[in-house]
């Protein structure tokens, strides 16, 4: 049997082969989709604790009937990287046959498949749960989702000024304004706390590995939308549990995933909501199954843990890109 040829792609080629473009959006929104019609295997994340340097290391895959091939991937996250002038978020993903087993890929991205495909769903939330106008998009944290999240944003209600507050540095909280007025041609507004930012946006998203919650009860208002996609282990948390019981609708990617990891579990420990609480997956928004916002009154909440499907919908979108335009080390074959 011939064996065929794998790829080795470093970053470089996967940033410039790959952007947050619609093309992408419409990838991870169909994999969402084939999630919910029971097409797509998502086994449990494995989560690597490495409490001593504040990190983790996270396995995430799944696999999509239909397609022919499948991603595997490891994503770190260590939160003391600053201090050591380096990124917090590193990663890679493996190209796996869904015939045979063999590896066809290996995407040295250093999380930058991941950050592309979260910003892609924070996107898709929005699309669904957004106001039908939003002029002041929020933003809590300013390094690398806190950018990926409004250019999603933007994708698909062009804003006109951001909000932004951050627990980060002055430093790095300039160079957020800075960057995102120069990309999106918005106005980026310093906010002194996270309340000036809720109580004057329509739209707000959380970035942040905050342990104790930031955003209040009392600060939402009607027409709000939230995505919050900080929370993705047991001991994180970014909005007060009872954010929850005064949602309109509240949303998710992955009920079984967020009630363990996300902040639907603060929410259900607290006895804000409950296991019998009506809570829509992403899915079921792409399949029409169930309905979204339907007027710019409600207040919406929507819950991003990050799913397998999403890396596996990426890599392979990101691998065909490569392939087309010639890139990556060929390595084996004959």
């Amino acid at each position: 049997m011939q064996k065929a040829e794998i790829y080795i792609v470093n970053e470089d080629e996967l940033v410039e082969s790959v952007r947050l473009d619609g093309s992408i959006i419409e990838a991870v929104e169909h994999a969402f989709g084939e999630l919910q019609k029971g097409n797509a295997t998502v086994p449990p994340i494995m989560m690597i604790p490495v409490p001593e340097r504040t990190g983790e290391v996270d396995v995430k895959s799944a696999f999509i009937k239909g397609l022919d091939s499948l991603a595997i991937k490891v994503a770190s996250g260590f939160f003391e990287n600053g201090k050591l002038g380096l990124p917090s978020a590193s990663g890679q993903m493996l190209v796996l046959s869904a015939v045979t087993g063999f590896l066809e890929a290996v995407l040295l991205d250093n999380g930058y498949l991941t950050q592309v495909r979260t910003g892609a769903a924070g996107a898709i939330a929005a699309k669904y749960l957004a106001p039908s106008v939003v002029e002041n998009a929020g933003v809590i944290g300013a390094g690398t989702q806190a950018r990926f999240q409004m250019r999603g944003l933007y994708h698909m209600r062009p804003f006109k000024r951001i909000f932004t507050w951050s627990p980060d540095s002055d430093e790095i909280r300039d160079a957020y304004v800075e960057d995102m007025s120069r990309e999106l041609g918005v106005e980026v507004i310093k906010a002194e706390d996270a309340e000036e930012v809720v109580r004057n946006c329509q739209s707000v998203t959380t970035t942040t590995p905050a342990r104790s919650p930031f955003i209040r009860a009392s600060w939402l208002h009607p027409g709000l939308h939230i995505t919050a996609m900080g929370s993705d282990t047991e001991e994180k948390q970014e909005i007060e549990a009872d954010v929850f019981a005064k949602a309109d609708i509240v949303a998710c990617d992955l009920k079984s995933q967020c009630f363990r990891l996300g902040e639907l579990r603060s929410a259900r420990a607290a006895g804000s909501i409950s296991d019998e609480t009506s809570v829509i997956e992403l899915g079921e928004l792409v399949n029409g199954v169930k309905k979204g916002r339907d007027n710019d009154k409600q207040i919406t909440v929507c819950d991003l843990t990050g799913v397998g499907i999403q890396d596996t919908a990426i890599a392979l979108e990101a691998l065909a890109r490569v392939k087309a335009a010639d890139k990556g080390l060929k390595i084996g074959g004959r």
